[in-house]
């Protein structure tokens, strides 16, 4: 009889890992306690494969840069002076943390997002709104006054946080001046800075 089942990934809950912990006893337990489950369990197999994610073992090891960090290293690769930072992903908890420790190492922070939606699939817009005010992605570069003419002030449909006024107030709060553009071609931000950081992932 032919295989009639392709790959299957199981995400598996763990406790909050802390610097320290056992990761390699916290990740087994875990996976066998998951495959006892009443409802979710499973057999595990010969060349089953268990994954940890980079977030965890840093963690783990205590190995994570703060915002400080972040902030020093951007001052001495740019002098303080402003960067262009392109492509972010719209992140209240991840890339959010990388903008301000930026923010505090530069005296201005331009962000370039890609339009409608970054490259995980994060929406600032639909694309009924782009083909409605007859907008080209590919070609268009639009600055804030101009995008908040045309799209307005939306916020992100299951967060419901406006990305584009959060990452002014992160970039304002570390004490730089935000300047917002969106396109989709990266040589875009040479308009307003030779300083650039590519923030996709």
């Amino acid at each position: 009889m032919a295989r009639c089942v392709g790959t299957v990934s199981r995400g598996i809950r763990a406790p909050i890992i802390k610097a320290g912990d056992d990761i390699v006893e916290t990740v087994v337990s875990s996976v066998l306690e998951a495959s006892k489950d009443e409802t979710w369990g499973f057999k595990f197999r010969d060349r089953d494969i268990v994954c940890m994610t980079e977030a965890i073992v840093a963690r783990a090891q205590g190995n994570y840069a703060t915002t400080d960090d972040i902030a020093a290293d951007v001052k001495a690769k740019f002098n303080g002076e402003e960067v262009g930072v392109i492509f972010p992903i719209l992140s209240r908890n991840r890339f959010s943390i990388c903008l301000k420790g930026i923010a505090k190492g530069a005296k201005k922070v331009v962000v370039l997002f890609s339009y409608p939606s970054d490259e995980v699939g994060n929406h600032l817009i639909s694309e009924e709104q782009v083909e409605q005010q007859n907008v080209n992605p590919y070609k268009d570069t639009l600055e804030l006054a101009k995008y908040r003419e045309l799209f307005g002030y939306g916020v992100h449909r299951f967060t419901g946080v406006d990305y584009i006024q959060l990452y002014t107030d992160i970039i304002n709060e570390a004490g730089a001046e935000a300047e917002m553009v969106f396109s989709n071609d990266p040589k875009a931000i040479l308009k307003y800075t030779n300083n650039v950081i590519n923030c996709d992932i």
